[in-house]
């Protein structure tokens, strides 16, 4: 039987016990399990119940350290990592509508360039489209009837 080529695991499979997630971060086995009291840690579990952590709760966890260790106390961290996860949700939905208004001025460069091709079309019926500097923004607007 042919042998199947080794896989890793995704940042986010749950793979080591507290045990090994305990010695990669540097923390007490007992200090993984407040943390897990304290919701800042949603470790994955195994049929039987036992904590599995994944690469990325071990990211977190060498963070939460690091803050700690900085003097920063739990409730500062809690609300750091609320704020990080808010910034990452932000920076994504950015990269969404950034994505989304470049479609949008490609459809309306599009639509100039097939209006003027047209001989029966108004002319100017559609914004003159400039790429604008960081900072600026893009208003698109129809002249009334």
């Amino acid at each position: 039987m042919p042998r199947q080529p080794f896989v890793a695991p995704g940042p986010d499979t749950a793979v080591f016990v507290i045990s090994v997630a305990a010695e990669l971060t540097g923390l007490h086995p007992q200090t993984l399990r407040t943390y897990e009291r304290m919701g800042l840690i949603t470790p994955g579990r195994t049929g039987g119940g036992g904590r599995r952590y994944s690469h990325r709760d071990i990211e977190l966890l060498r963070e939460i350290h690091d803050l700690t260790s900085s003097g920063i106390g739990i409730e500062g961290v809690r609300r750091i990592l609320v704020l990080e996860n808010r910034l990452g949700a932000l920076a994504a939905r950015n990269e969404e509508l950034q994505a989304a208004l470049a479609a949008t001025r490609e459809a309306l460069r599009q639509a100039l360039t097939a209006r003027r091709g047209d001989p029966t079309s108004a002319p100017n019926k559609l914004p003159v489209l400039r790429d604008p500097s960081p900072g600026q923004a893009v208003v698109v607007w129809r002249r009334g009837r």
